[in-house]
């Protein structure tokens, strides 16, 4: 496998580790597409209605002339119409275009809204994904960095940063800075939104063994995504389908990796 430099805290070099057989996977777009949207459909929430609503009212259609509140010769639709005393009708209820009618086709809490995928697929996608992280030509279509060699590997020390402005210096050195200024320029309001007034690109993901005082000191930078090994998944890598995230590994996520 191809041997790529470690940074240290400084951004200097500091020797060089050899990459997993993950990296050398081939990059199967079709597959990182489903696996993304089977993570993302896992966040559906079912919804439904009650099953009475619309219905809970008095109206009713009588049709025959001979019956008591027939609505025959009365000069109006005979629909469905509210019973009052004394055989007098009121306002049309239940068909689904009437004022408090029922809805036609209310959403249904049994429709199936999770996409399901393989094991393996998913598996297979992960790794694909990963593999996406370490090819230039991918990476540079979506992200703004200089002549650095991917993929971009920290050594132990920089995992114990406790500043965003150091793990920002740090970035800066390594030349791909600018690519959370890019997010940070690209930030969109989102009009009329309640919540979440702000769309922001995404930039750097960050990726270490464990939970480290790196990741929290990176995580409130515009558009960088923080994770451990365990937990990423393959949107992660690829947010929307897209493979070839700008992805900045520590030396420890790196031989978890094998």
């Amino acid at each position: 496998m191809t041997s790529v430099p470690i940074y240290s805290a400084d951004g200097s070099s500091a020797g060089k580790v050899e990459l997993p057989k993950v990296f050398a996977e081939d990059v199967r777009d079709e597959l990182i597409k489903r696996a993304v949207l089977s993570e993302e459909s896992e966040e559906f929430q079912p919804k439904g209605t009650f099953y009475r609503a619309g219905l809970q009212t008095t109206a009713r259609y009588v049709g025959r002339k001979e019956a008591y509140h027939s609505l025959k010769n009365r000069g109006g639709a005979m629909l469905p119409r509210e019973l009052y005393p004394k055989g007098r009708i009121g306002r049309v209820r239940v068909v689904p275009w009437a004022v408090k009618g029922r809805r036609a086709h209310p959403p249904k809490v049994a429709k199936v809204l999770v996409e399901r995928i393989n094991k393996r697929e998913k598996a297979k996608a992960l790794r694909s994904a990963i593999a996406a992280t370490s090819r230039k030509e991918i990476v540079s279509k979506k992200h703004i960095f200089s002549d650095v060699v991917i993929p971009i590997i920290l050594d132990e020390k920089c995992e114990a940063m406790k500043k965003t402005k150091d793990v920002f210096a740090l970035f800066e050195k390594i030349k791909i800075s600018k690519d959370i200024e890019r997010a940070a320029d690209r930030r969109k309001a989102r009009t009329g939104h309640r919540y979440g007034g702000t769309k922001t690109p995404r930039s750097i993901l960050l990726v270490s063994a464990t939970q480290v005082p790196l990741l929290k000191a990176a995580r409130n930078m515009p558009g960088v995504t923080v994770k451990t090994v365990d937990n990423l998944q393959v949107r992660d890598l690829a947010p929307g389908g897209v493979p070839g995230r700008l992805t900045v590994w520590t030396k420890a996520a790196i031989e978890a990796l094998k």
